[in-house]
């Protein structure tokens, strides 16, 4: 019995299985937020200076990029203690952490709804590693309103850092605030 399809033909339908497969693995925006005026001296610029403008689009996210041995990110500054930057306690167990502990928030995909809470990360920048624990969620599904201190949703590579990640990964003090870096589940 003669196959109707040739090699060629099965070699050319697997190649664009898999790239099916690859698109639909990427992270599109879910949503979009439109920025409001916050009331004066309602957006806290302590780690971030850009307030939500009025009537700017900003995009959300539900996922945030697949996780692997070396997941892409852009590391920020976040103080997690009480009166620090971040003002609400952490949503992991509703506490105040010490920054000289090397913790972290994710971003909303990454976060998985708590399912990485109290779980370790191991970061690499500058060629040095640190491991810190996952205590927050770095909202990438709202934002521009009270509860989020008037700044953006968090974009969906987002991993916001205490003080104690980037003295870790030996980062001059003037250079705080953003970084690339690659992490992975510890």
């Amino acid at each position: 019995m003669k196959s109707f399809l040739s090699r060629e033909s099965i070699l050319v339908i697997m190649l664009l299985a898999i790239c099916f497969v690859t698109e639909a693995q990427k992270c599109r925006p879910s949503g979009m937020i439109r920025g409001k005026k916050s009331p004066s001296g309602q957006c806290n610029q302590e780690q971030d200076p850009d307030c939500c403008r009025p009537g700017k689009m900003y995009p959300t996210y539900t996922c945030s990029p697949a996780v692997s041995g070396n997941t892409h990110a852009y590391l920020t500054l976040n103080s997690f203690e009480a009166g620090g930057d971040g003002s609400l306690p952490s949503e992991c167990d509703n506490k105040y952490h010490n920054d000289s502990t090397p913790i972290v928030a994710l971003s909303t995909g990454w976060y998985k709804n708590g399912g990485r809470c109290h779980n370790n990360i191991k970061i690499t920048a500058n060629g040095r590693s640190v491991v810190a624990m996952v205590v927050d969620e770095c909202d990438s599904t709202r934002g521009c309103d009270a509860d989020h201190d008037y700044l953006p949703p968090c974009a969906n590579n987002i991993v916001v850092a205490s003080k104690a990640v980037w003295e870790g990964l030996h980062v001059s003090k003037e250079n705080w605030g953003g970084l690339d870096i690659t992490w992975n589940d510890a």
